[in-house]
């Protein structure tokens, strides 16, 4: 199988493509990758060697590019997004290109190219809003809250249209938070690793009781495999690993793996629309793919800190000004 992989340079994307290359003999990757915010060549320096991968500077906005990439392959596996919320109260509209305009394009493209093409559209628990009690199902409606999930959302609208009208093979997968090696430092659980590595203040939005279910990386790549190779056209699966906690408490989990006082933590004004707990169920891929992740919350979250700290030339790099130095949200606007 030859498979286009969009955003393989960020934190999702570039695990997925070493865990593919990893796992399958009879596999070629073309990443496309456009090297914006998130994406770092970095994450896949080792890879260049391998004659099954080829890396590929483009934009999923770039017809030209992308027509002559998309009739090549048998399926595409689209991570590339612009994720961070904060950054997209910000800029809304760098979100609306990147995120939905850009899937557009690309489910166009397949129209117009390669209508045999499978498509993996990877998308977010946050299109469905917080929840209070129970969790989201596949069915449930979608209310997104920020401008990133309202990005998403819609691009989730237009892969359900074009399936619907064009026969497009399009799957959809809405996944909670993921974590683990490559996350791009401005994340909750690499910025407190890194602050707490150097002895800085840990930020929490608000009272740090939001709450969200939290996956290894590499068991969400696992769900997407299985997901390419035997989801039904048309459907959506929600990915989830139970592991549902307060953001006090990872932070507070990650200090206690360093060996670092509570008295770094600092609760600084809560970013606007935060909503307060993700929750996914995830009974349909269990039941008819028959995945369940592999990892438990602890013993990831140490080898993602055990990462992070072995690690220090591939993160320092990428330390910016917003993870070193958060600035209030009051000063923002």
């Amino acid at each position: 199988m030859r498979i286009l992989v969009t955003g393989g340079l960020g934190f999702i994307g570039s695990n997925f493509i070493r865990y593919m290359l990893t796992t399958e003999r009879n596999v070629e990757i073309v990443n496309l990758d456009k090297m914006g915010i998130g994406s770092n060549i970095e994450n896949l320096r080792d890879l260049e060697r391998d004659e099954r991968y080829r890396f590929v500077k483009g934009d999923l906005n770039d017809s030209t590019i992308l027509s002559k990439l998309i009739g090549e392959v048998d399926a595409v596996v689209n991570f590339a997004a612009e994720t961070h919320v904060d950054r997209s109260i910000a800029d809304p509209k760098t979100f609306l290109e990147n995120n939905t305009i850009a899937t557009f394009n690309l489910l166009e493209n397949a129209r117009r190219f390669n209508r045999g093409v499978r498509i993996v559209h990877v998308s977010t628990d946050e299109v469905y809003s917080d929840i209070i009690a129970c969790s989201y199902d596949e069915e449930s409606r979608l209310k997104p809250s920020s401008p990133y999930s309202a990005s998403k959302a819609a691009a989730d609208m237009f892969c359900h249209a074009y399936h619907r009208t064009y026969g497009l093979d399009v799957v959809i997968t809405r996944c909670v938070n993921n974590f683990g090696p490559y996350q791009f430092p401005e994340k909750l659980i690499p910025k407190t690793i890194i602050r707490a590595y150097l002895g800085l203040k840990v930020p929490i939005y608000g009272s740090g009781r939001n709450v969200r279910d939290w996956i290894y990386v590499l068991d969400h790549c696992e769900a997407l495999k299985l997901i390419l190779e035997k989801g039904v056209s048309g459907e959506t699966y929600n990915i989830s690993a139970g592991n549902e906690y307060e953001n006090i408490d990872v932070v507070k989990r990650i200090l206690e793996i360093m060996g670092r006082d509570e008295s770094l933590i600092e609760f600084v004004e809560d970013r606007p629309g935060h909503d307060l707990r993700y929750s996914l169920n995830s009974s349909k891929i269990r039941r008819k793919l028959g995945w369940k992740p592999s990892y438990s919350f602890e013993h990831a979250l140490k080898r993602t800190v055990e990462w992070y700290m072995q690690n220090e030339c591939w993160w320092k790099p990428l330390a910016n000004e917003e993870v070193l130095h958060p600035t209030p949200w009051r000063l923002k606007w």
